[in-house]
C-alpha cells in the first residue's frame, strides 16, 4: 500500500475534501480488492487509493466496513497480515464515524441489504459524491450515486 499521508479530522460538507478534491466513499468490496489482491479488479482499487494517497481524491471508508474487511483478510490471510492492512488502509482513507442515529437511519432507506444501507448513510454523512463500488445493484433505491471504480476514475480522471 502506498505510504501514509495525513488528513485533517474534520468531515466536509460540500461533496468537495479541503483541497477541492472529490469525496468519495469506498465500498467494503473495492476496499478488499486491493487488500486480496484480486483480479481483475485489483488494479482499479490500486489506482484509486494510489489518487486517495496523493490528495487528489478525498477517499472515505465506513467505521463498520473495517471490522469487515480485518475479519475476511484474517480469514483468508492470516491475523498479521490483517493488522497491517488495516493499519496500512487507515494511513490513506478516511473513517466515517457512525452513532446509533445513522444505524437507525440505515433502517429506514430501504434497500434490500443492511449493510449497504449503512455505506449509504456513511456517504451522506460526509457529502459524498458518490459510493465506489462493484454491485451498484445492491445500492438501488439509494440517495447517492454509485460509480464502480473504473467509472470513478474515468469520471474524476484518474487513469
Amino acid at each position: 500500500m502506498p505510504t501514509r499521508r495525513v488528513r485533517e479530522p474534520v468531515p466536509p460538507k460540500t461533496g468537495k475534501g479541503s483541497r477541492g478534491t472529490p469525496v468519495v466513499l469506498i465500498d467494503t468490496n473495492v476496499v478488499l480488492d486491493l487488500i486480496l489482491d484480486r483480479a481483475p479488479w485489483s488494479n482499479d482499487a490500486a489506482r484509486l487509493f494510489t489518487a486517495a494517497n496523493q490528495g487528489v481524491l478525498d477517499a472515505w471508508v465506513s467505521a463498520h466496513a473495517l471490522s469487515t474487511v480485518h475479519y475476511i483478510v484474517e480469514r483468508e490471510r492470516g491475523r498479521q497480515v490483517a493488522a497491517a492492512a488495516i493499519a496500512d488502509l487507515l494511513s490513506i482513507v478516511r473513517v466515517v464515524p457512525l452513532d446509533g442515529a445513522a444505524f437507525q437511519r440505515a433502517l429506514t432507506l430501504g434497500l434490500a441489504d443492511y449493510e449497504d444501507a449503512l455505506q449509504v448513510v456513511a456517504a451522506l454523512v460526509v457529502d459524498a459524491r458518490c459510493v465506489v463500488t462493484r454491485n451498484a445493484r445492491d445500492f438501488k433505491g439509494g440517495s447517492v450515486p454509485v460509480l464502480a471504480p473504473a467509472e470513478a476514475l474515468a469520471v474524476y480522471s484518474l487513469r
